[in-house]
């Protein structure tokens, strides 16, 4: 039965990430600042903020704007991105806490 209902199911729903990406937020810094991910898949970001303020993990390279309240954990999807660089900010904390994801090409 429960193939019956993934067969039912658009692919976009079935397929999983084959890349996680896990940052944390402590002092206002991204831990890690940069992060490597495979170009052409589609990729999940884990971010748990360590601070007692809230976070907003943004990117508008990759299109994506979430709040983290203190002591919390969010879940986004990405991509999949063509080979490049794309930039993550704390919109409360833009000038400390940065990073960057970069899309490599498979080898």
């Amino acid at each position: 039965m429960a193939a019956l209902v993934l067969a039912c199911l658009p692919a976009s729903e079935t397929a999983f990430a084959a890349d996680v990406v896990t940052l944390m937020l402590k002092d206002h810094r991204f831990t890690p600042n940069e992060v490597n991910v495979s170009a052409g898949e589609r990729f999940r970001i884990e971010v748990e903020n360590r601070d007692s303020t809230p976070a907003e993990f943004e990117s508008s390279d990759l299109r994506v704007e979430k709040i983290v309240v203190p002591g919390g954990k969010i879940t986004v999807m990405a991509g999949p991105l063509k080979p490049g660089t794309y930039k993550f900010f704390d919109d409360y904390h833009p000038d400390t806490a940065t990073g960057t994801i970069t899309a490599k090409p498979k080898e």
